[in-house]
């Protein structure tokens, strides 16, 4: 079969109707656009959803739910993810490095799905105490990069 052979089938396609040609073509003057309005102007786009004056859909369906601008987003890697990989030590370069994370957003997070089976060093910004504790049962070590919550003025 030859690539460069293939053609639509007959009658599928149509010639393409050139108008505004002479008043011997049928489609001269206008050339099918009607008389005057914003629609027999040359660059004439409409509005993205609208609905010819009447209220838009998306005007009248009510708003819902709200987008928090201070939500933290976190690369989340599991403790099961850990025990796969090489080496006994992980922190934010090393799971980028391995491509366990791809994109470190407002820090690492370590959650304690699957199991661990060896002695692992983590340096993470937040753990869960489900991991915390699959780690330090097995004589491994946790270091929170995070700052101390700044004590009160006096």
């Amino acid at each position: 079969m030859d690539l460069s052979k293939l053609s639509p089938p007959a009658g599928q396609q149509k010639p393409q109707r050139r108008i505004g040609r002479g008043m011997g073509t049928g489609r001269q003057k206008t050339s099918g656009r009607g008389h005057k309005g914003s629609r027999a102007i040359s660059g004439y786009s409409m509005m993205r959803g609208f609905e010819g004056g009447q209220m838009p859909l998306h005007r009248r369906l009510p708003k819902r739910g709200f987008t928090n601008i201070f939500k933290k987003s976190y690369a989340i890697v599991n403790i099961g993810v850990l025990n796969e990989l090489e080496g006994d030590s992980f922190d934010a370069a090393r799971l980028k490095e391995l491509g366990v994370i791809k994109k470190l957003e407002d820090g690492l997070k370590i959650l304690g799905a699957g199991e661990l089976t060896r002695k692992i060093a983590v340096k993470t910004d937040h753990i869960s105490a489900s991991a915390r504790q699959k780690i330090e049962a097995l004589g491994g070590s946790v270091e929170l990069l995070s700052a101390a919550p700044a004590e009160p003025a006096s």
